[in-house]
């Protein structure tokens, strides 16, 4: 098992990794509209996926990976009315690559954020 750490991303909140790789496979942790120097990406929606596909992204090349080895994701978004304007901006990051992908509602993310994504890839 490896830990990936890059400073192309936000550091780690609490108590765990950006990513862990295990038999060729990338478990990417939920990445919050945080850029690399901490600051919080409070803007709209796109804005926001924006700023957690950049994440994403930082962390599965620091890994050996890339967006287009991304085998699911799971989507966390605040209020599933803006699910749209998310599928729009994620369609356009990962182009015709389509990783198998679940959208979840919920109540509320830390900081008041409108979205977090986790990823699973590939090496």
């Amino acid at each position: 098992m490896e830990y990936v750490s890059t400073s192309s991303a936000p550091a780690p909140g609490g108590h765990y990794s950006q990513a862990v790789v295990h038999n060729g496979l990338i478990f990417v942790a939920g990445q919050l509209p945080i850029r690399p120097d901490g600051e919080k990406c409070l803007g709209s929606i796109e804005e926001q996926t924006v700023v957690v596909l950049a994440n994403l992204k930082s962390i599965l090349e620091a890994a050996g990976s890339s967006l287009e080895k991304v085998l699911k994701t799971t989507v966390y978004v605040s209020d599933i009315r803006l699910w749209g304007r998310v599928n729009a901006v994620y369609a356009e990051a990962f182009g015709s690559h389509k990783p198998a992908r679940a959208v979840v509602p919920v109540p509320e993310l830390h900081y008041g954020f409108l979205i977090e994504v986790e990823a699973v890839a590939h090496q």
